[in-house]
């Protein structure tokens, strides 16, 4: 068999056991491009946590954001993630997705059980309508910020 592609952690279902629930609103998971899917503890550094490691650079992350306050979809601040596209899945709520287009600002309505998919390299930002529970998929490596 050809070597493992990942830094050698064996998941829990490799080791004979069933994985931990988790809360979603705290744990990402990141899809390795290969077989496995592991829990990433949210902490105000993660997305520096993924540029450092080769591990979570590669492959995507699955989160939930639980949008409570309007600081919490970081609507002073455009983000774009270079590495590929993101899929954006509102959950429950409304919240509008302003993107940065070559032809101007914008601005697409999301509302509760819709999705879209942020072509890669677009800027893009969230402004909340209320609280909302938004699920994404993104390829976090060389995701940049900067402000509106």
């Amino acid at each position: 068999m050809g070597a493992r592609a990942n830094s050698g952690k064996r998941s829990p279902a490799e080791k004979g056991r069933a994985p931990a629930p988790f809360d979603l609103g705290g744990t990402f998971v990141h899809l390795e491009d290969g077989p496995q899917a592991l829990p990433v503890k949210v902490t105000a550094n993660l997305w520096d946590r993924v540029e450092a490691s080769q591990q979570l650079s590669d492959g995507r992350m699955v989160g939930l954001n639980r949008a409570r306050t309007p600081d919490d979809l970081h609507p002073s601040e455009w983000e774009r993630h270079p590495a590929g596209d993101e899929l954006v899945c509102l959950l429950s709520g409304e919240v509008d997705l302003i993107l940065d287009e070559a032809a101007g600002e914008r601005r697409v309505e999301l509302r509760a059980e819709s999705g879209f998919i942020i072509p890669r390299g677009v800027w893009h930002r969230f402004v909340r309508r209320g609280p909302c529970d938004l699920l994404f998929v993104v390829r976090g490596s060389g995701t940049e910020l900067r402000p509106v």
